[in-house]
């Protein structure tokens, strides 16, 4: 992979960090508002707790209240998603004030040179609207689409995943490395899932081809959390094909600061990497197999799929 493939206990009172734009601030905006809304959302209903709900014939939310539908019937948007973005945009908007925001729910739009911040209220919608425990709420501070300071947090552990450019990456104040693993058939990898039925068809066949090829294959159904896995040395790598600028923004940096080996889609207004692998593959690899991955991916027609 070439550089796109770049290396590159939170306060919730007191008064706002200064206005800067050095990334040690933008991140201790982060964590703060990254605090508050996961204070919040254990407040909100759980939507698992009426499980016989979810399960919407018509596909279109009307089975479980607060659950609507977007690009297909099984791509969910919780009451939970919107309140949590409605209050990150809020909490932005008064520690630094103008500074665009994009979000997963409401959209936006970066601005060049300006301070843009990149918002997924609950990666991992589908394991939050079940129960299960692995969704997230992701920050990312960015100029010019490379991010500057991101957080990943994980309300069912309470675990804070943080990076600053340049400065390395935590775990709750943990430093953070990648894993050491330098032969592709011990390598362990995580993978997602698109919402679109073609498109899980092809990807079904990429997997299949890889498979065999590494030593085994998981899916948490969080690719912010996963991303975040890579940096730990949890996973030696992750591939996931169409992630949105919000699904990696944080955890992308938090993987390189770690010494990962990260390709992304490019953000808005970028350009494609001239790497072989497309428009839409996001690939996260410990160093030792970043180069063998990458091109064992083309090898599979990554690019296409």
């Amino acid at each position: 992979m070439n550089e796109s493939t770049q290396r590159h206990g939170p306060a919730t009172d007191g008064p706002a960090p200064g206005r800067d734009d050095d990334p040690a601030v933008l991140l201790a905006v982060a964590e703060r508002v990254v605090a508050r809304a996961v204070a919040h959302l254990g407040t909100l209903p759980r939507p698992w707790d009426r499980p016989w709900d979810r399960h919407d014939a018509q596909g279109d939310g009307d089975g479980l209240p607060g659950v609507s539908t977007k690009s297909t019937p099984t791509d969910v948007v919780t009451a939970a998603d919107t309140a949590l973005e409605a209050l990150v945009r809020t909490q932005l908007g008064l520690l630094r004030p103008g500074e665009p925001v994009v979000g997963e729910e409401r959209g936006g739009a970066a601005e060049p040179g300006v301070v843009t911040w990149v918002v997924d209220p609950i990666d991992g919608t589908v394991n939050f609207l079940y129960g299960l425990p692995w969704y997230a709420v992701s920050l990312a501070a960015t100029r010019d689409g490379v991010s500057l300071a991101g957080v990943v947090a994980e309300p069912a552990t309470g675990r804070l995943w943080s990076a600053a450019l340049g400065a390395g990456a935590t775990c709750d104040g943990r430093p953070l490395h990648a894993s050491a693993v330098t032969e592709l058939d011990m390598t362990l990898v995580g993978t997602g899932f698109a919402y679109s039925a073609e498109r899980r068809t092809r990807q079904g066949a990429f997997v299949a081809g890889l498979l065999p090829r590494v030593r085994d294959l998981r899916r948490s159904g969080s690719s912010a959390l996963d991303v975040c896995a890579v940096a730990a040395g949890w996973l030696d790598a992750y591939v996931e094909h169409g992630p949105n600028w919000w699904d990696w923004a944080a955890a992308a940096l938090i993987a390189r600061e770690a010494g990962a080996v990260v390709r992304t889609p490019p953000p808005p207004g970028r350009q494609v990497p001239d790497d072989g692998l497309g428009p839409d593959v996001l690939i996260a690899a410990a160093p030792g197999v970043a180069s063998g991955l990458a091109a064992l991916a083309r090898e599979l027609g990554v690019a296409g799929v």
